[in-house]
């Protein structure tokens, strides 16, 4: 097992969060909580698996399309999360966002309408418009950092704007909701009713608090008369996206055809990366247990950072659902989201995502990564509260 407690170097990985952190912030050497992957080595029964194949040597073309793969996902879904997917649903893909942009394109027209519940993962904000379809951000109720669906709302919003899509972030990103299955069911209802197709991202799904059960969209599929697509990837949960790799869940044929028509003709994608297909089989079939202590680990760091951040009553934070993100309202601290940015990266030397990158309802929050140590949780935390402290103490 993976020793979630030791802090190890990033540094010359070419990490995004840790090398180029600069690039985002403008200052090197900066302590960052910033892209969405985790400072965690992925499991050592992996590594091992990964150590024998370099050994061996052979990395040509690499088929996909075999039982030992789709069945490594396919029976990931049954065991986690009691979700019978036939392993033909099962089609690899180079990554979710790309997956994301052929479903997009496949569903709708250019011009077309795509809705998805606000704040949102930045990257949606690119897809839909580099598509040329127009978003219709439809913001999660808020109360007392409780985030909801307003269904009355939204069924105004697809009876009068007409999306070919709805796209689904579950759990979401940033929130860190996990959807009941009473409000799946309801979300479900009115995409058939208003002809909708459906796109769920699930990266996240198997990072939860203890006892909160994730539903994937598949869990509904006798339900759902329109299409309907889920994405995810292995490579969230178990730190592997440098590998390469994801894989879209089609249980309609003639989309899967579609899909693979583009992957392997289009845009000449037909091989996965040999590493990424050993990864994910490995992942699947053998690191339970893993995930079980990744968990745990996720949530004492939250528990950390829940009890830095009650020293000050004015900043307003609750454990998520769900991934390993903080979603942390600032609102009522006085001073500008820039200003305290200032601070935090020229004086304390950490590296926090502005809220705003994930739309407008972010104006007044931080995204804090948990995905480390707890001691590099409890040490970006108390250099946050050490910005604040810092500007609470200014000249008026």
């Amino acid at each position: 097992m993976s020793n979630f407690n030791q802090q190890r170097s990033r540094y010359g990985t070419y990490s995004t969060q840790w090398d180029y952190v600069q690039d985002r912030f403008g200052e090197k050497d900066l302590l960052p909580f910033s892209i969405s992957d985790t400072d965690f080595m992925i499991p050592d029964g992996t590594i091992d698996v990964l150590d024998q194949a370099v050994t061996r040597g052979f990395f040509g073309y690499t088929r996909w399309n075999h039982l030992d793969y789709k069945e490594s996902i396919s029976r990931w879904f049954q065991q986690e999360f009691a979700c019978p997917i036939d392993p033909e649903w099962c089609v690899y893909a180079p990554s979710v966002i790309y997956s994301l942009s052929v479903c997009i394109q496949l569903l709708s027209q250019k011009g077309d309408k795509v809705v998805t519940f606000t704040p949102c993962y930045d990257a949606f904000f690119n897809c839909i418009s580099g598509n040329e379809r127009e978003l219709i951000a439809f913001s999660l109720t808020n109360k007392d950092e409780q985030f909801s669906i307003d269904f009355t709302a939204l069924e105004k919003v697809l009876a009068t704007e007409k999306p070919a899509i709805f796209l689904l972030c579950n759990p979401h990103n940033p929130t860190g909701r996990v959807f009941t299955e009473e409000e799946l069911t309801c979300l479900i209802a009115l995409c058939n009713q208003y002809r909708v197709a459906i796109i769920s991202d699930e990266i996240h799904m198997d990072v939860r608090r203890p006892g909160k059960k994730h539903l994937p969209i598949m869990t509904f599929a006798d339900q759902i008369d329109v299409p309907v697509v889920l994405l995810s990837s292995a490579s969230k949960t178990f730190n592997s996206p440098g590998l390469g790799g994801s894989y879209g869940i089609f249980s309609d044929e003639t989309l899967r055809e579609k899909f693979l028509s583009i992957l392997k003709g289009r845009d000449g994608l037909s091989s996965i990366p040999y590493p990424a297909l050993l990864a994910t089989m490995d992942c699947y079939n053998n690191q339970k247990k893993w995930v079980e202590e990744l968990n745990q680990t996720i949530d004492e760091n939250f528990a950390e950072l829940k009890k830095i951040l009650a020293d000050d009553p004015r900043i307003r934070f609750e454990i998520p659902e769900a991934t390993y993100l903080g979603w942390i309202n600032i609102a009522d601290l006085p001073y500008t989201m820039d200003e305290l940015q200032q601070v935090l990266v020229k004086q304390e030397k950490v590296a926090i995502m502005k809220g705003e990158t994930y739309g407008k309802e972010g104006e007044h929050y931080l995204r804090f990564n948990l995905g480390a140590p707890k001691g590099k949780i409890i040490d970006g935390a108390e250099r946050l509260m050490r910005a604040i402290r810092y500007l609470d103490g200014r000249p008026s």
